[in-house]
């Protein structure tokens, strides 16, 4: 499972950091990093989707909190029973009810001033 993570978050993780050295033009000599590739990028992105190259950035977020969801849910499924007995011990282990009541009941009266 954790070389199923590496191989979702490594691409994300270079999209991202190419995404805002780029934006922000911290290119550091390369022409891959600079604000000109970056909009020529978006810009062809968005002639071959017929979208605004604004949007894409976004576009491009969303998938990736989708994708996030989806490879947790892949997870919990994976993991169900013991997510399922964690549970079942928060629930059991629950505070007794003359304890409860001891430390809900009202404090000692204050002397009023």
């Amino acid at each position: 499972m954790r070389y199923l993570f590496a191989l979702w978050v490594a691409p994300l993780a270079l999209f991202w950091g190419w995404f805002f050295l780029s934006l922000n033009d911290i290119n550091f000599g390369y022409v891959m990093l600079s604000r000109q590739l970056h909009d020529l990028v978006f810009q062809l992105y968005g002639q071959m989707l017929g979208v605004d190259p604004a949007i894409i950035p976004g576009m491009v977020a969303k998938a990736c909190v989708f994708d996030g969801l989806l490879l947790m849910a892949f997870w919990a499924f994976r993991r169900r029973r013991n997510i399922a007995a964690w549970i079942k011990k928060r629930w059991m282990d629950s505070v007794p009810s003359e304890h409860l009541h001891r430390a809900t009941e009202a404090g000692p009266e204050l002397p009023a001033e």
